[in-house]
């Protein structure tokens, strides 16, 4: 027998050299091949959980063989057991007149199982409950003895007990709880499992993952299966997808698998707890998309609407939506209100053409053919950025711009060629809805692979869009606003270069870009009598249209008090009083007006000022009239700078409100600038205004600017100025290639502000061309005037101007006579036109008034104004001037016959 035990033993261990967990060795446990054979037991059996000793009883009833597991279990050596009653020496004494009855029935041939408690330690108390099987045995001599088999009951309750909870947590378990083998099939599953897939629990046994997974995942499974088994080391929260019968949706659960072992450490098995996580996926995909919509919501809250550029606003919005949402998406904008209109036709029902203002895609750089229902039908292609199109009326691009109502439109299903349209799956299309205004529409698309729009796409659709939409709207109308601003503002500068008497003029406007408001910077170049010129540059504080209005009004108001012939100071305290009127509400009344410094002239000014204006900015009026209304309280303030320069004294008068100073240029010397009192800005008040005269020589060149031109956040105020000086000195080249040096020699690229260049050569007008003659206040001053007006137009080869200027010199020298005093003063100046003065010491202005048919007076000045082209009046330190203006004869108009003149006021 234990010759035939060997060859077995031998074979089966090593059959288990594939390992404790190997097919081999599992097959041969489960399901024996051919004939029973004696083999080994292999470790891990139901003796390793129970631990079973023995020992036996001889004919005497004392121990004559006791286990090496006996001693284990019971902790009672050998030597103190063998030869022993067993009675006396291990049961309590109470219980001793019990124990040999039984014993003796034992030895009687009887069977007898029972718990019999026992002690360790000889008279001391029960420490231990054993479950004794007795079998009767014979020795040799046939006399009757008795093998014991004892098991700790102890053992055997833990046994129970962990049966019972196996049981429960497998049987109970809401959880999908499986046990594979080591050949990694399925040798039990708990209800949940069989619930989950269909039939009862039974039908699993012996299946793989094949039987219930997809093939991919069933692999995915098998390969974690054969890992954990083989390394020892669990898997958690493996995620697997797979369908369930009678459910077309598919499935997550999530695998832990941890290996078993047996009690003496030999790998067993594998458990897996599977836990359908299909909610909770689908929660978690949900919070994640609303977190993406935040995160973009915030992204287009932070960079739409940045640029006032309706394109750039349109780019942004894509940059921020691609790839983010969607693969390509493209903006189109109304034609009709990219032009200023306010309601193209064709925007209610959505036929309008519509200009493609952006385009971005993550999938091809060239525009993709969308939804074909949506694409213009005679369209040769993708519609291009900066093309103009229509969609079709029925397309629902058409009802989504109609209706102002999100579409959701089906890709192109084709498989006639990889054209990418085929490639868009699912379009959006997105109303850009402002101030319940339709502006234009967004395309959505998603590829093939990724997910198609759902109700939440299209609410975080319509509000990209919606945000979008208000910044192009407010670009619009931004742009509607600068556009008029700039009209107004250019309209309002002087048409080319001006002209002026011993002055070159060269002048700059550069306005800011289009990224920047139109500010109020101006400029202008006005004839005075005597053939005297006033310059002037000057910058409204503020931008937008509401500075290009109040430019306007104080340049119509500086023509308004230049025509007055008002000195600089005066200029500029008459024009702070207009500036504080602009601040005040609709009654024109300033807010907090200081008192009047010359009321009569001021007013005067601001009246006529006040209508010039109006009429030249009649465009602006609604504009003007909403601003005010918007903010009574706003006072304008405004710099500027007031020259009149003198071309037969060659002098200039300067006075200035808060601007920069002028700089002048001698010839050979550098760049200086003059020392003017800066003044308080306009609209200020409280201050007076002072002025200095400075000699010009000629060949000086005058600069006059605004601080756009010197001033930037490159660099400070005083660094513009040093370049300013350094690009006008030696500036001997032509007036209009100096104006160019300087413009490319400073930083005007910066497009911060708007910048006023007014540049004036001096040279004066030639001694030859004036005349200055003084008269003693007698009537024959009158002849003399006469024939010194006669001899000096007969020098200057004007003999057709002769007559008239004989008669109109009498009527001005007449009139000084006879309502002026003190010394008469005859000056004739020849430059474009002729200009004759008479000066005199009385402060009286003349007035012109309509003689009667009966009158015998009355008469001359109404003569001066037919026969010249121009005449009035100014005060003088010491009186009046009262001047004529006479155009040159050109060789085709003709001069007015003086007779008949004379004749026509009778």
């Amino acid at each position: 027998m234990t010759s035939g035990g060997a060859e077995p033993a031998q074979a089966e261990d090593q059959g288990g050299a594939d390992g404790p967990g190997g097919p081999g060795a599992r097959s041969h446990a489960r399901e024996p091949q051919g004939p029973p054979v004696w083999q080994s037991s292999r470790p891990g059996s139901i003796y390793d959980y129970i631990r079973v000793a023995s020992f036996s009883l001889g004919p005497d009833g004392r121990i004559d063989q006791w286990s090496e597991r006996a001693e284990q279990m019971l902790g009672i050596p050998a030597r103190y057991a063998l030869g022993k009653d067993p009675v006396a020496a291990f049961v309590p004494s109470e219980l001793r007149e019990t124990g040999r009855r039984k014993v003796s029935e034992i030895l009687d041939g009887r069977e007898w199982t029972g718990l019999v408690p026992y002690r360790r330690n000889e008279d001391g108390p029960a420490d231990g409950l054993a479950e004794i099987y007795v079998m009767p045995s014979r020795n040799e001599a046939g006399e009757r003895a008795a093998v014991c088999v004892v098991v700790d009951v102890r053992a055997l309750r833990g046994i129970e007990t962990d049966l019972a909870a196996s049981q429960a947590v497998f049987g109970q378990s809401p959880m999908g709880f499986t046990l594979f083998g080591t050949d990694l099939k399925l040798l039990r599953v708990n209800e949940r499992f069989a619930t989950v897939f269909g039939g009862p629990a039974s039908k699993y046994r012996g299946c793989t993952p094949h039987d219930f997974l997809p093939r991919s995942e069933a692999e995915r499974m098998t390969v974690a299966l054969r890992r954990v088994l083989d390394t020892g080391e669990p898997v958690t929260e493996m995620q697997l997808v797979g369908a369930v019968p009678g459910e077309d949706e598919r499935r997550r659960w999530s695998i832990s698998l941890y290996r078993l072992h047996g009690a003496s450490g030999r790998p067993i098995g594998v458990a897996a707890l599977a836990a359908d996580v299909t909610g909770r996926r689908r929660a978690e995909r949900e919070a994640a998309n609303a977190r993406r919509n935040l995160a973009l919501l915030n992204e287009a809250g932070a960079r739409i609407g940045n640029s006032l550029d309706l394109e750039t606003t349109a780019r942004t919005l894509l940059d921020v939506a691609v790839p983010q949402f969607c693969d390509l998406a493209s903006v189109d904008l109304y034609q009709g209100l990219l032009s200023g209109d306010e309601a193209p036709p064709g925007t209610s029902d959505g036929s309008a053409e519509l200009r493609r203002v952006a385009f971005a895609s993550a999938v091809s750089d060239a525009p993709l053919a969308g939804a074909p229902c949506c694409e213009p039908p005679d369209a040769p292609g993708p519609v291009a950025v900066g093309a103009v199109h229509r969609y079709p009326f029925n397309s629902p691009c058409a009802g989504a711009l109609r209706t102002a109502q999100a579409q959701i439109i089906p890709g192109r299903e084709s498989d006639d060629g990889p054209e990418l349209g085929a490639v868009v799956h699912s379009t959006l299309a997105v109303p850009m809805v402002a101030r319940d205004t339709v502006v234009g529409l967004v395309q959505f698309s998603r590829t093939k692979g990724s997910e198609p729009f759902g109700e939440r796409d299209t609410a975080l659709a319509v509000e990209l869009a919606a945000r979008a939409a208000v910044c192009i709207d407010n670009a619009r109308l931004y742009r509607r606003e600068h556009e008029r601003a700039l009209i107004l503002q250019r309209s309002l500068l002087p048409p080319g270069d001006p002209e002026a008497a011993g002055l070159d003029i060269a002048c700059r406007y550069l306005p800011g870009t289009t990224a920047t408001e139109v500010g109020g910077d101006w400029f202008d170049v006005i004839e005075l009598p005597g053939h005297r010129t006033a310059l002037v540059v000057g910058d409204v504080m503020g931008r937008g249209l509401r500075a290009a209005v109040a430019m306007g009004e104080l340049r119509t108001a500086v023509r308004t008090l230049a025509l007055l012939d008002l000195e600089p100071a005066e200029v500029l305290s008459a024009l702070d009083e207009i500036a504080r009127g602009l601040g005040g509400g609709g009654d024109g009344r300033a807010k907090g007006r200081g008192p009047r410094g010359r009321s009569g002239t001021a007013a005067s000014a601001a009246s006529a000022a006040s209508a010039a204006s109006a009429a030249s900015a009649a465009s602006a009026a609604e504009s003007r009239r909403s601003a005010r209304t918007a903010d009574l309280s706003e006072v304008y303030l405004a710099t500027c700078v007031y020259a009149v320069y003198d071309p037969v004294t060659r002098r200039a008068t300067f006075a200035n409100a808060g601007h920069l100073p002028p700089v002048l240029v001698e010839e050979g010397e550098d760049a200086l600038l003059l020392d003017v009192p800066p003044g308080m800005p306009l609209g200020v008040g409280g201050e007076p205004f002072e002025e200095i005269e400075v000699e010009l020589p000629d060949g000086a060149l005058l600069a006059l600017y605004t601080d756009g031109l010197v001033e930037s956040r490159e660099h400070p105020l005083d660094e513009g100025l040093q370049a300013f000086r350094r690009a006008l000195s030696g500036a001997d080249r032509p007036l209009e290639d100096a104006c160019d040096h300087v413009l490319s020699a400073l930083d005007t690229s910066h497009g911060e502000d708007d910048i006023a260049l007014l540049m004036a050569r001096v040279h004066g007008l030639p001694k030859d061309a004036v005349g200055d003659w003084s008269l003693a206040p007698e009537a024959r001053s009158v002849a003399r005037a006469r024939e010194l007006a006669r001899d000096q137009l007969t020098d200057w080869g004007l003999a057709g101007l002769v007559d008239t200027t004989e008669l109109l010199v009498s009527e001005l020298v007449t009139n000084a006579l006879r309502h002026g005093h003190g010394e008469i003063r005859l000056r004739l100046l020849l430059d474009r036109t002729l200009v004759c003065e008479v000066w005199d010491a009385d402060l009286a202005q003349p007035r012109r008034r309509r003689a009667r048919d009966t009158d015998e007076g009355g008469r001359g000045l109404q003569l001066v104004g037919l026969l010249s082209e121009g005449w009035g009046s100014r005060r003088t330190p010491r009186g009046k001037t009262v001047w004529f203006e006479l155009a040159l004869p050109d060789g085709e108009s003709t001069v007015p016959d003086p007779t008949e003149a004379l004749l026509s006021l009778f």
